[in-house]
């Protein structure tokens, strides 16, 4: 029996709710970043956990799709609820979202070249990613999520939860 692999989430009657796993890959004071060529802002790099599918194995999948790197878990750095109503994003527009996002810090190695080559998203888009300075962001461009420009100069050696309503 061939089932197509799904991620956990819903899109029903407006409401719109996605379980993700992100990755935080730091180096000299920055964060690999990911955008495309259809939204106007920076994301981090994850995507959403297929049904079945560990938060750390899904991480570990989604970095190495889009960096062409295989990458160890260092630790779970946050717990991210955000309640947000997207205006931007397509396909979500004017929708009610609720995301639950898991942010692991991993173990990067610099002397490990990562794809510079665009790739596709899921949905079509190109998308390339860019090292963003920690002190610089958000500054000047939209960054999701926000709370990288408090959080991850001093992130701390235990999980941290933190809720938005954005």
């Amino acid at each position: 029996m061939n089932q197509q692999i799904r991620d956990c989430g819903y899109d029903d009657d407006g409401l719109w709710f996605r379980y993700r796993a992100t990755a935080i890959i730091l180096h000299d004071g920055k964060v690999l970043m990911a955008r495309n060529e259809t939204s106007p802002y920076y994301y981090s790099i994850g995507g959403g956990v297929h049904h079945g599918e560990s938060a750390i194995d899904a991480v570990k999948r989604e970095v190495l799709e889009e960096t062409g790197v295989e990458m160890e878990v260092d630790r779970l750095a946050f717990i991210h609820e955000n309640f947000f109503r997207d205006s931007i994003t397509p396909g979500l527009e004017e929708r009610d979202c609720h995301e639950l996002a898991f942010y692991f810090l991993m173990k990067y190695d610099p002397a490990v070249p990562l794809s510079t080559e665009p790739s596709l998203t899921t949905l079509g888009d190109v998308e390339w990613h860019e090292w963003i300075p920690i002190d610089e962001y958000g500054k000047t461009t939209t960054m999701y999520p926000t709370f990288f420009g408090d959080e991850l100069a001093a992130i701390g050696p235990r999980p941290k939860w933190i809720t938005t309503h954005e």
